[in-house]
């Protein structure tokens, strides 16, 4: 448990070897064990691209958490901002800044390129994750999502 006192947490660029860890993270959270999924993030979003980030938090050897994000450019008329998509952290290591750190490291790496807004969209009902956003200073933004089902 990282609260412990002395136990250095390293924000780093995700590794294959991470994937295993980055999983049971995200199938803690989600109930649903997705490695195709992670497999693909890590290929487009792990070498970190021009835009893309895939960052892991690593203490005493284990994945203490991830966070994934991109730049994007003039979606209907918005200048470039970073979006990140995907943040994790396990139950037992919640409120000891793991995703306080992770979201610092990827909004530093966001404002180097140029970005000065961060964005995200969340589930109305997932308070958890609302809540920490909203702890980091990010309030509603000035755009509606809309969607259509289709099937």
């Amino acid at each position: 448990m990282l609260r412990r006192p002395g136990a250095a947490l390293r924000v780093r660029r995700a590794a294959p070897a991470d994937l295993p860890q980055v999983v049971a993270i995200d199938a803690s959270a989600t109930g649903l064990a997705k490695p195709a999924y992670w497999q693909g993030i890590l290929r487009r979003y792990g070498r970190g691209g021009a835009r893309r980030r895939f960052l892991v938090a690593e203490a005493a050897g284990r994945i203490t958490g991830f966070i994934v994000g991109e730049v994007r450019d003039w979606e209907f008329g918005s200048p470039p901002c970073g979006w990140v998509f995907g943040i994790g952290v396990p139950a037992g290591e919640r409120e000891a800044g793991v995703a306080t750190r992770l979201l610092e490291a990827i909004t530093a790496d966001f404002r180097r390129q140029g970005v000065t807004t961060v964005r995200t969209l969340i589930a109305r009902d997932n308070r958890l994750v609302l809540s920490f956003f909203r702890s980091q200073g990010m309030m509603a933004a000035p755009v509606i999502p809309l969607e259509k089902a289709i099937g």
